[in-house]
């Protein structure tokens, strides 16, 4: 695992309490790609569940986790999918 994994993982943690978080890495899918050289990479997607997302629409979810991210989203990412869901949400995928 990258650092900037672990770093990215350490915010989602700190700011949500993901009972479930799986990130994935796939700037090697998006090498030479423009914006990618800048940001060294920085593409990644993830399946985030989370009791913080309770009550909440998927684009308040996006924002909680955008608001995570903070500065991240500037330096270190280039791109970012996400899956999010409750707990309850979850079970029955």
């Amino acid at each position: 695992m990258t650092s900037r994994v672990d770093l990215i993982k350490d915010r989602i943690t700190q700011a949500l309490a993901p009972v479930t978080l799986e990130l994935i890495d796939e700037s090697h899918a998006h090498a030479g790609h423009a914006g990618a050289i800048e940001s060294g990479g920085g593409h990644f997607s993830a399946l985030i569940v989370a009791d913080a997302f309770n009550g909440k629409r998927v684009v308040q979810r996006h924002q909680l986790v955008y608001h995570a991210l903070g500065d991240l989203l500037q330096t270190e990412i280039h791109a970012f999918s996400m899956k999010v869901y409750t707990p309850e949400e979850f079970q029955g995928k």
